[in-house]
């Protein structure tokens, strides 16, 4: 039988308005954005360029290379988890969100191999034509390759902001050192139920964190929702070239 107890008698809409004034939340939501959206573009980018590479190119010790990449995929997150965190507090970064994105800068070997397959499907002739024509290394990945392969840099943007977006081993690691207005939406909710939580010694209000968390799903919904025709399009191309 239903029970109606997963149903609220009274449903409250103050909560959405008090939810601002109890928790930095437009901060969080703002710094999640951010650290998202450079983390998915500059991971686009540095993917796309180095996936184009082995995709067109013919140089020594090319599949090697590439093996290494895809070899890359293997290793665990807490195997670099360490050497990471020493880099980052070397060159003084700590406390900042600078290592949430800046890692991306490097590359994925997951999206590096997704990308070189969409690569791999459009014509040599393209490029071999532009190159009579004069056009440079980098100008066929900017005017013919990345436009043609948009579907595909769509979906690791959107993979990559998902991924940015849900963090939290991150976030918790590197801005545990500053004000609570720097955290993440994923640190901030975890803030809110240490704050909210009676057995911590708080309120006991956790309408509040139901609503931060229903609040802050918004943002995906809307980046999904707008990018889902890509993924149908990457489908339909990768259907094509088999």
């Amino acid at each position: 039988m239903f029970d109606n107890r997963l149903i609220p008698l009274t449903f409250t809409p103050q909560n959405y308005v008090e939810v601002w004034e109890k928790l930095p939340l437009l901060a969080w939501v703002g710094n999640s954005i951010l650290i998202a959206v450079l983390s998915a573009g500059l991971m686009t980018l540095s993917s796309s360029l180095v996936a184009f590479g082995f995709a067109y190119f013919r140089f020594p010790f090319r599949r090697f290379l590439f093996g290494l990449v895809l070899a890359s995929m293997m290793l665990p997150g807490a195997v670099t988890l360490v050497p990471n965190y020493l880099i980052w507090k070397w060159l003084g970064w700590l406390g900042t969100n600078v290592p949430l994105w800046g890692g991306a800068l490097f590359a994925s070997g997951f999206y590096i191999f997704l990308m070189r397959q969409f690569y791999l499907s459009l014509p040599r002739d393209l490029f071999e034509a532009a190159r009579v024509d004069g056009c440079s290394s980098f100008g066929l990945w900017r005017r013919i390759a990345f436009p043609l392969a948009l579907p595909s840099s769509i979906i690791v943007f959107i993979f990559e902001f998902q991924a940015s977006w849900q963090n939290f081993q991150a976030p918790l690691i590197y801005l545990n050192f500053g004000s609570p207005e720097q955290y993440t939406v994923p640190l901030g909710i975890s803030y809110a139920m240490t704050q909210f939580s009676p057995t911590a010694g708080g309120q006991g209000d956790y309408q509040y964190v139901m609503v931060a968390s229903l609040l802050v799903t918004l943002p995906m919904m809307i980046i999904f929702a707008f990018g889902q025709r890509y993924f149908i399009e990457g489908v339909a191309t990768a259907g094509l070239k088999g």
